[in-house]
């Protein structure tokens, strides 16, 4: 199969299990034993297909040095599952915009090399697809990522809370271009919103009526430190909008970030509360605690965003895929429950459905 080009907007923990990920997964096949990979092959690519040919940070531990080392180097704390060759492809410095906080600050410096053509960068290197995995909370920069790939006639995949893919007039815009927009903000392969509507989902479908509902979130790394104080609000409200669309009626939802925990490292803790009524009125209570290592979680959903998104590059279909952005975002430009999300993208693979 054809190469899919990949260029990644911020080498962090998720960028970092991403490209482990491809590795690690090169050889897996359908009918092994694979732990942690829905799918070996998605809309006719395998993992193996997809090609890392650029990056961009702007951090000083990692501008410069070549992806493989980059993905490791501090502040990165995720777990180490791959050993990764030398990629040929040297982290570029991007524009700082909004892109690191006061906060965030503490954690990382500020490389002072000169910031990089970012257009030219994306069309010399043939990158197709660009992810943005910026912290949650980079508007401006988003932003500028996402008009520098409509320039470079690359496809566009959301990772942020920022309104991209679900924002009409940057869809309109990507397609006008003949270009795929995915997101927003990626939903975790078992994260806590995930867990969440799978319960809920659960007890609708057995006939428990959900009177109130919390979710709330602790961890370490940067995006969780971003998220806990300058995106803490969107965060909540973008989790929250997620959770409720497995929800057929109105009832008090709560989730979000609580706090942020430097020794949690790249784990996250997750708690939550439902309270319903079931047979007769009689009450059932909810309480679970679940703990997860944050980067990994976005690996597979991210894998199947971008062959998914080559899929509509290779049918020339522009604009917000609706199917993949409800099956593996939180955000998507149509909400939906999870179940219908993975309908939609059964026929969107299959050709039934043009997005």
């Amino acid at each position: 199969m054809e190469k899919i080009k990949v260029a990644l907007i911020g080498v962090g923990n998720c960028a970092s299990a991403l490209v482990q990920g491809v590795e690690h997964y090169k050889d897996a096949r359908a009918n092994g034993d694979i732990i942690g990979l829905s799918h070996p092959d998605f809309a006719g690519y395998h993992v193996a297909d997809i090609e890392f040919v650029a990056a961009f940070d702007v951090t000083d531990t990692k501008v410069g040095l070549d992806l493989a080392e980059a993905i490791f180097a501090v502040p990165n704390n995720v777990m180490r599952f791959a050993k990764v060759d030398r990629t040929n492809v040297t982290v570029m410095k991007g524009p700082l915009r909004d892109g690191v906080d006061d906060n965030l600050r503490a954690l990382v410096g500020i490389s002072d090399a000169k910031d990089a053509d970012v257009v030219r960068v994306l069309r010399e290197s043939g990158a197709e697809i660009v992810i943005n995995l910026l912290p949650g909370s980079s508007q401006e920069a988003t932003e500028f990522y996402a008009g520098a790939s409509l320039e470079a006639g690359c496809a566009f995949i959301n990772g942020t809370p920022i309104s991209i893919a679900s924002d009409e007039k940057w869809s309109k815009r990507f397609e006008e271009k003949g270009l795929p927009l995915v997101g927003d903000d990626i939903q975790d392969q078992l994260g806590s919103t995930v867990l969440h509507r799978d319960i809920l989902q659960l007890l609708v479908a057995r006939g428990v009526k959900v009177d109130k509902s919390y979710q709330l979130d602790v961890g370490g790394g940067a995006e969780s430190l971003d998220s806990h104080y300058r995106g803490r609000m969107r965060k909540r409200g973008v989790k929250s909008s997620a959770v409720a669309q497995d929800l057929p009626y109105d009832a008090p939802l709560v989730a979000g970030s609580s706090d942020y925990v430097p020794f949690l490292d790249n784990g996250r803790e997750s708690y939550f509360y439902v309270h319903g009524r079931q047979f007769g009125g009689a009450p059932v209570v909810i309480d679970i605690r679940m703990e997860v290592t944050d980067g990994p979680n976005a690996g597979p959903i991210l894998l199947d965003a971008i062959r998914g998104t080559k899929l509509a590059l290779k049918r020339e279909i522009g604009g917000a895929l609706e199917s993949i952005s409800a099956y593996g975002f939180k955000k998507p430009p149509i909400p939906t429950t999870m179940h219908k999300a993975e309908r939609m993208v059964e026929e969107f693979l299959l050709s039934k459905r043009r997005r």
